[in-house]
């Protein structure tokens, strides 16, 4: 690479202002780990907030490039020392490094590793997990701690309204949560869809998605059988599906091209799949999975939807809140279904169903279904999650708490 070209682009990607912005709970983790010896990985879906979190980490301290830019077209692995040289030179000598989406130069570990053996500290943002697992276990085993980054989670979106939580709510700030929380369900958590309101920005995350981050990426040669999967999948949230369901609509003849387009998604974060809970693992495997999208909103937009799926919209709410939570999840079905089981160590703590309503028509089902999961894994208490109904049931020696979704999700 040119050095006077790279000398421009540091100039100006270093020319920075602090803003205001909305402060993320993991900015909290962040300022704990300040002063530990880790390289620090904070990964995510594009756009949900990565550079903006480490930007607040910016100042006299710390250098900053940003390698998504193509501007860095021409950037390898070679230049790595020629980057570090021209930092120095231009700001000074300093042991902070901040590198946004650094996982796209072939060979950056080795680099970061060289940093990191020179007592540097080093933030390394990414949107692919694939490549930033492979390379930091093949490299910097044991010296790096990967956090996840989400878009907003409802109590984000609440600051990025400017409405302050108080411990005891009067109603008049309920009702105002509940008009806020009708939003949130529908428009999701990437900041800045929040502050224009244009789909189009959506939709191009997800052109950048499907184009940059996979066919580009990992050389496929058709888009048409990959875009007819992930449209159906956004379509068909929180239901099951089997591989072979998928391979007869893309008209793909294999199933495990399937779930190689399925861990191509998951690596970029677009989406999670959901394994149902055995006993067995061989069983988990082989069963029908459960897809979740990273954020209702985009949901909305890839897929076609009806009024009927407001529940399914309200399930994958919860879906993404739990992962963010850092839970491992699985779903039970045996006689009965149950949305969600959370599994600690060896054991399933919590079980969770959601209904958006309950009814006279659908009540006795979700019951069963939770009652179900809770007697096979021995739990007193299980969780109903509901659009905006609260009460505690008791029933077969076991209490059900149903609870608002708005209400769980402002709980620590």
């Amino acid at each position: 690479m040119n050095k006077e070209h790279l000398r421009d682009i540091l100039l100006l990607q270093n020319d920075f202002t602090p803003k205001e912005i909305v402060e993320r709970t993991l900015s909290n983790k962040l300022s704990s780990l300040a002063k530990t010896p880790f390289i620090i990985i904070i990964s995510g879906i594009r756009r949900c907030g990565k550079s903006t979190l480490i930007n607040t980490l910016r100042g006299k301290d710390a250098y900053y490039v940003n390698f998504d830019d193509e501007r860095f077209i021409d950037f390898t692995v070679n230049d790595f020392q020629m980057l570090y040289e021209l930092l120095m030179e231009l700001f000074g000598e300093k042991k902070i490094f901040l590198f946004d989406e650094i996982q796209v130069i072939w060979g950056w570990e080795r680099f970061v590793r060289r940093l990191h053996d020179d007592d540097n500290k080093i933030y390394v943002t990414g949107s692919n997990a694939s490549m930033l697992s492979r390379e930091l276990g093949t490299h910097l085993t044991g010296r790096n701690i990967s956090l996840s980054l989400f878009p907003f989670s409802f109590k984000e979106f609440l600051r990025e309204k400017k409405f302050e939580l108080t411990i005891n709510l009067t109603s008049v700030e309920k009702s105002k949560i509940k008009k806020f929380f009708s939003e949130y369900f529908l428009e999701g958590g990437f900041p800045e869809f929040l502050s224009t309101k244009k789909e189009e920005y959506l939709k191009n995350i997800y052109e950048n998605i499907i184009y940059r981050d996979i066919i580009t990426r990992y050389n496929l040669k058709k888009e048409k059988p990959l875009k007819e999967v992930v449209v159906y999948l956004a379509s068909n949230i929180a239901k099951e599906l089997s591989f072979n369901t998928l391979k007869k609509l893309s008209g793909l003849t294999s199933a495990t091209t399937i779930k190689e387009y399925l861990s191509y998604l998951e690596n970029s974060y677009l989406l999670f799949s959901l394994n149902k809970y055995d006993f067995s693992l061989k069983k988990q495997v082989y069963a029908n999975k459960k897809i979740y999208f990273i954020d209702n909103a985009l949901a909305r937009i890839i897929g076609f939807r009806s009024s009927e799926d407001k529940g399914r919209l309200l399930e994958n709410l919860v879906f993404i809140e739990l992962k963010r939570r850092n839970k491992e999840l699985y779903y039970h079905k045996a006689k009965k279904e149950c949305d969600f089981l959370i599994k600690e160590g060896l054991k399933i703590t919590e079980a969770i169903q959601v209904c958006y309503e309950l009814t006279q028509d659908n009540e006795k089902r979700e019951m069963d279904g939770l009652l179900e999961a809770m007697s096979i894994h021995k739990l007193k208490e299980g969780l109903l999650l509901t659009y905006d109904q609260e009460k505690e049931i008791k029933i077969q020696n076991k209490l059900i708490k149903v609870l608002p979704i708005w209400k769980w999700l402002l709980k620590e």
